[in-house]
């Protein structure tokens, strides 16, 4: 019993040091997990990246919910051994991103999503990304756009037949949603069931609308007599989808130019006067003024058809191993 005792001792002294020697748990981090000719991906690797896809620890995304997690770890390991074989072509080819491209990337980045440097800082740290892990990871989108244009996009043609073909088969993507542009003056009900009350606004806003014929400014009269929205702002509304009108207005509205004005308009809170500012009718864009967004779609997609193709072979003729 004694000589058992000491042995189950000496067992979780063994164990505890695996828990908690650093060496060994750097040892487990670093696993290796695929190779990918004579290079490897790590565990560590591996984990650092489900981590940027998902936002999730990999042991909390297994605890949350462990087929994701598995499909995860599956898809994100391929992707890594992707990238790998990307980036061996990319040392063959001698290419290379210099620190001043990567700063020149941040800058677009910020301007086109009115960034300051402390807004990019507070959004990373939001993410729980470092400032080093995401120059990385433009690094690595430069060096894989310089592949790209280096092995595929010098190889893509785009015949016009092509772009006319996209433009007949979907319409309906250059389409142009019908919308207006209101303004209206509103006239409040202090009490709805009071009968002479609104017979009483009705004869106001048919006399409003009188004056508006007559030449006076919607604006003016609006700030005069509107208790309705936009009343300081000459009664303008903004404008609207008209698949977000009630079926009634868009009645009114349908055989109305700019620039017309309602009858009084009876609502159960009062009455409105409704004008017409803008109208935009819903139109496919001609093929022309559309041309270069198609030949845009046409190119990504022919890009990354070819991308995905070209890195195929390479992964065909590349020795990998998945290690698990």
């Amino acid at each position: 019993m004694k000589i058992y005792k000491i042995f189950s001792i000496t067992i979780w002294i063994a164990v505890l040091v695996l828990i908690f020697h650093p060496g060994v748990r750097a040892e487990i981090l670093n696993r290796v997990v695929a190779q990918v000719n004579d290079d490897v991906i790590t565990l560590y690797e591996l984990d650092n990246r489900i981590k940027e896809v998902t936002g999730y620890e990999p042991d909390e995304l297994k605890l949350k919910d462990k087929k994701r997690y598995i499909e995860t770890r599956r898809q994100v390991l391929e992707l890594l051994v992707d990238e790998k074989i990307a980036f061996e072509k990319i040392r063959e080819l001698g290419i290379e991103i210099t620190p001043g491209e990567i700063d020149e990337a941040i800058e677009r980045i910020k301007e086109s999503n009115q960034l300051t440097q402390e807004d990019l800082i507070a959004r990373l740290k939001e993410q729980d990304v470092s400032l080093k892990s995401y120059r990385a990871e433009i690094k690595r989108q430069l060096e894989r756009n310089k592949l790209i244009n280096y092995e595929v996009k010098s190889k893509i043609v785009i015949r016009e037949e092509e772009l006319k073909d996209y433009y007949a088969n979907n319409k309906d993507k250059f389409r142009l949603i019908a919308k207006v542009h209101l303004a209206t003056i509103f006239l409040k009900k202090e009490d709805p069931s009071n009968q002479e009350e609104t017979i009483a606004l009705l004869r106001k806003a048919e006399d409003i609308v009188f004056r508006l014929k007559k030449g006076e400014d919607f604006g003016e009269m609006a700030k005069k007599f509107s208790q309705g929205p936009g009343a300081e702002e000459g009664g303008d509304l903004g404008i609207f989808k008209t698949s977000q009108l009630d079926p009634d207005l868009l009645k009114v509205l349908k055989d109305m130019i700019p620039g017309d004005v309602t009858r009084p308009i009876i609502r159960p809170a009062g009455i409105q006067i409704v004008k017409l500012l803008e109208r935009q009718d819903s139109i496919v864009k001609p093929f022309e003024e559309v041309r270069e967004a198609i030949f845009e779609i046409l190119y990504k997609e022919k890009v990354n058809k070819r991308y995905s193709s070209w890195l195929k072979e390479l992964r065909e003729k590349a020795y990998t191993k998945i290690i698990f």
